[in-house]
């Protein structure tokens, strides 16, 4: 018997995953969720809310994400907030996020790892991964990605078990500074400016991300 209660439950965990829906809650331009951590992010009151999606990200971690957006006229994507809570699953207890950027920052008294890149908008996109279901939230919704992204990735792991995160991903448009994502790679003829565009980018990032704690009900 113990094998099919074992399977059962399994079973049960994945279908309760499948079919929640995100817990955390928009308001406008601001994310408040009451767990995992309980804090309120304000993002600028410039964007736009394109929508939430939840999932069991490769059968290990509850994954929920929400995107907000400021695009011109034509739905093209300037720039791109990306906020993403996840922990993993009850039935992955060995698993531990690990991060070893030297970089941090600090926001509303969180610490967060940093993480900056370049990227080509028709890079490969790994199956299942959170970026293939963010661009695809975005698409559905009639926003046009760009043919290149500068982004920063801000990780704050909520205790020492470092199985919970919240993650927040600020990217933006490469059009407005004139070069390609291949100029910007080691190698490119616009290498030696990349310092200079990732800095000016974090504190862009920092500026305009707002996180605060929420009172106990």
């Amino acid at each position: 018997m113990f094998k099919p209660i074992v399977f059962a439950v399994l079973i049960c965990e994945f279908l309760t995953a499948q079919t929640l829906g995100p817990e955390r809650h928009v308001t406008g331009s601001v994310i408040t969720s009451d767990h995992d951590p309980r804090l309120r992010i304000r993002l600028p009151k410039s964007v736009l809310y394109v929508g939430a999606d939840r999932w069991d990200l490769y059968g290990i971690a509850d994954c929920e994400l929400h995107a907000f957006v400021e695009a011109d006229r034509e739905r093209n994507v300037q720039r791109l907030y990306w906020v993403q809570f996840e922990g993993y699953l009850p039935t992955k207890p060995e698993l531990r996020h690990q991060y070893d950027s030297p970089r941090h920052t600090n926001i509303g008294g969180l610490d967060f790892y940093v993480d900056t890149w370049v990227r080509p908008g028709d890079a490969k996109i790994q199956p299942g991964s959170d970026r293939e279901h963010i661009e695809a939230l975005i698409r559905t919704k009639g926003y046009k990605m760009p043919a290149g992204m500068i982004s920063v990735r801000l990780v704050h792991l909520l205790d020492e078990q470092k199985r919970k995160e919240l993650m927040i991903i600020y990217s933006e448009s490469l059009k407005p500074t004139g070069f390609t994502a291949a100029d910007l790679q080691k190698g490119g003829k616009a290498e030696s400016l990349w310092l200079t565009l990732e800095g000016d980018l974090l504190l862009r990032a920092t500026q305009a991300i707002k996180i605060e704690g929420t009172k106990n009900p």
